[in-house]
C-alpha cells in the first residue's frame, strides 16, 4: 500500500509538471523586433498569428510575396504574420538585422512584423521556438523546424493549432481554411 501511495504521488507530481508546461501560450513569450525593440507576444491576444522562420537567400524566399498578400488580405486587426529571420539552414540568412529589414522592405515590400534574427534549432534555439516545436512544451505537437519558411499557426487564445512544411506555399488550403474558420 505504501508503494502504491508513493507511485500515485509521483504520478500526480509528474502529471502536474506536465500540465504546467502545457499551460504556456504564445503570449508568455517576447522577442526583439528587427529594430532591436522588445515585443511582447501578448500584444497579439485575440488574433490568429502565423509564425514563420525566414531567410533572404533561400529557394523559398519568394514565399515572402504570398505572405505579404495574406497579411494585406486578412490583417492586421484579426491576423498577423511574424517573421523570424534565422541562419540555421545553409547559412541562407547571413545579413545583419538592418540588412534583412532593407531586403524585406525593398525587395518584397514587407509590412508585417519582423523580429531580430534568432536560432530556430540546436543548442541555442530561441525559447519561443522550443515551445513551438516540442509537444512537451506546447501540449499539441512535435514539429522540429526542417528548413526556412516553416509556418506555425497560433489561434486567438495563443495555442499552436498546426504547422505547414517549409516548401508549402502560405496560401495552401490548410492555412486558408484556418484563416477562414473552416
Amino acid at each position: 500500500m505504501k508503494h502504491f501511495r508513493l507511485s500515485l504521488s509521483l504520478s500526480l507530481s509528474l502529471f502536474s509538471f506536465s500540465a504546467f508546461a502545457q499551460t504556456k501560450t504564445f503570449y508568455d513569450f517576447s522577442a526583439m523586433d528587427i529594430d532591436g525593440k522588445p515585443v511582447s507576444m501578448s500584444q497579439y491576444k485575440g488574433m490568429k498569428v502565423l509564425v514563420v522562420n525566414v531567410a533572404s537567400e533561400c529557394g523559398n524566399t519568394p514565399q515572402y510575396t504570398k505572405l505579404q498578400e495574406l497579411y494585406m488580405k486578412y490583417g492586421p486587426e484579426k491576423f498577423t504574420i511574424i517573421g523570424f529571420p534565422a541562419n540555421n539552414f545553409g547559412k541562407q540568412e547571413p545579413g545583419s538585422n538592418p540588412e534583412i529589414k532593407n531586403f524585406c522592405t525593398s525587395t518584397y515590400s514587407i509590412t508585417f512584423p519582423m523580429m531580430s534574427k534568432i536560432s530556430v534549432k540546436g543548442k541555442d534555439i530561441d525559447p519561443l521556438y522550443t515551445w513551438l516545436t516540442k509537444k512537451s512544451e506546447n501540449g499539441v505537437l512535435d514539429a522540429p523546424v526542417t528548413w526556412n519558411f516553416q509556418k506555425f499557426m497560433i489561434d486567438e487564445q495563443g495555442h499552436v493549432v498546426g504547422f505547414v512544411d517549409p516548401d508549402t506555399d502560405p496560401d495552401t488550403k490548410v492555412i486558408m481554411d484556418w484563416l477562414n474558420g473552416k
